[in-house]
């Protein structure tokens, strides 16, 4: 008799059924262990999604770091390095270096993989990056991000949230729809099984490609220390996708023991490739600090923090972003627009900026062009805010239908933004 692909023992009450009829409808081989699992979403749907939420995910964790794009093109080279000798070589891999302080690294079914710029200004040599890299790839090989998608479908019982925060602070909206769901991917965090899995695997990739693996254990080393020193943007990044353990430190050092240690560094070019990011290290801290003292409603010094980050690096969009939100708490529109305008200029793809450009314009009645930034941030991101402001604009400009639409959708939503629109569309329909 086959073992069933889900266990309903570890199920409550109703579940089970849903587990039975899901054992039934779909089960497959994981394609590094072996091991049958639960499979209800097939491979091309797994490549789709992957494909689909890979830009709108980025952008939701920060973005591109678009200023070095041969770092980008160097992490590209390692991570295929390692792809070509994984368990699922023809997966349609991708690496992209994103413009986060945050150091972390995830990634969506497919292959589509992230690594932030927080993370590569931490490590130590091109050994520990494939480290990264491997592990990653083993979780998209493995189709860990699939199951996770899978067990919500079953706990939720087909019930999916409809957004969720873009970040902590009280200037965001939320993400709508798709876009939700490669961020949640993003962020929720692996099963102990899982990283396990991806540390064994990825080990075994790293000897295969050439890399020390002894390199992994030193990473792990680094993790758990860093959590055990309580600090914060640490724990608020990679440990909360990827929980660190003394558990994992003692079995990647065995495996790597059983297989041998040595193998390829790379300290040399791997610190001349980040020598950008180290350069600008002291910009990204000053913008850095400016959120912190802007969420504490300190915004004087937030002004003068973030002109410190702009005149260090004047070619980063984000720091104008920042800049004109600063501009805007103090209503001071004019300049706010033209930080806006500035960032969108250097980075017209990033939806968080055509977003902030729109509600700024809203904010000085120019209708028109409110509606053109918001509907290109919603074309990349769809958020709730951008929905409920498309709405207002519609209704001031006599689209009664087309607001409708826009507050409809905006009170999906729920919280502050759902509740408002909740109230437009009542008194627009009664």
């Amino acid at each position: 008799m086959k073992e069933p692909c889900v266990k309903s023992g570890n199920l409550p009450g109703l579940l089970i059924v849903l587990a039975l009829l899901a054992t039934l409808s779909g089960c497959a081989v994981n394609p590094v262990t072996g091991e049958r699992q639960l499979s209800l979403i097939p491979e091309s749907q797994e490549l789709s999604l992957g494909a689909e939420q890979y830009v709108p995910t980025q952008q939701t964790q920060g973005g591109q770091f678009y200023l070095d794009p041969e770092l980008t093109v160097y992490v590209r080279e390692v991570g295929m390095k390692m792809a070509r000798v994984s368990d699922r070589p023809d997966l349609p891999y991708d690496f992209v270096v994103l413009n986060s302080s945050v150091p972390n690294a995830w990634a969506l079914p497919g292959g589509k993989i992230a690594i932030n710029r927080g993370l590569l200004a931490k490590l130590d040599d091109e050994a520990q990056l494939a480290s990264v890299l491997g592990h990653e790839i083993v979780h998209a090989a493995a189709r860990h991000s699939v199951q996770r998608m899978q067990q919500g479908m079953l706990i939720s019982a087909g019930m999916a949230g409809i957004g969720m925060a873009i970040s902590d602070n009280e200037w965001a909206g939320l993400i709508m729809g798709g876009a939700a769901v490669g961020a949640q991917l993003a962020l929720a965090q692996y099963g102990q099984g899982d990283e396990l899995e991806s540390d064994a695997y990825g080990i075994k990739y790293m000897k295969a490609a050439g890399y020390d693996p002894q390199a992994a254990v030193e990473l792990q080393e680094l993790f758990l220390s860093l959590s055990e020193g309580n600090q914060s943007s640490w724990l608020n990044g990679l440990f909360a996708s990827h929980p660190p353990s003394a558990k994992r430190v003692q079995a990647n050092q065995e495996l790597v023991q059983k297989i041998g240690a040595g193998g390829y560094r790379g300290t040399d070019i791997y610190q001349r490739r980040i020598a950008m990011i180290k350069k600008l290290q002291p910009a990204y801290d000053a913008h850095d600090k400016a959120i912190k003292l802007a969420s504490e409603d300190k915004m004087s010094e937030a002004l003068t923090s973030i002109n410190k980050a702009i005149k260090i690096e004047p070619r980063e969009a984000m720091f104008y972003a920042l800049r004109g939100r600063i501009y805007k708490s103090q209503d001071q529109l004019d300049k706010a627009r033209a930080d806006f305008d500035k960032a969108v200029s250097l980075y017209p793809e990033m939806f968080q900026y055509q977003l902030h450009n729109g509600l700024n314009e809203l904010a000085l009645n120019n209708l028109s062009k409110a509606r053109n930034h918001l509907e290109r941030a919603n074309e990349v991101v769809p958020t709730s805010i951008a929905y409920l402001r498309l709405g207002d604009i519609s209704r001031e400009q006599g689209h009664r239908d087309e607001a409708i639409r826009y507050y409809s959708t905006a009170a999906e939503a729920g919280g502050d933004i759902g509740e408002e629109a909740k109230r437009k569309l009542a008194a627009m329909t009664n």
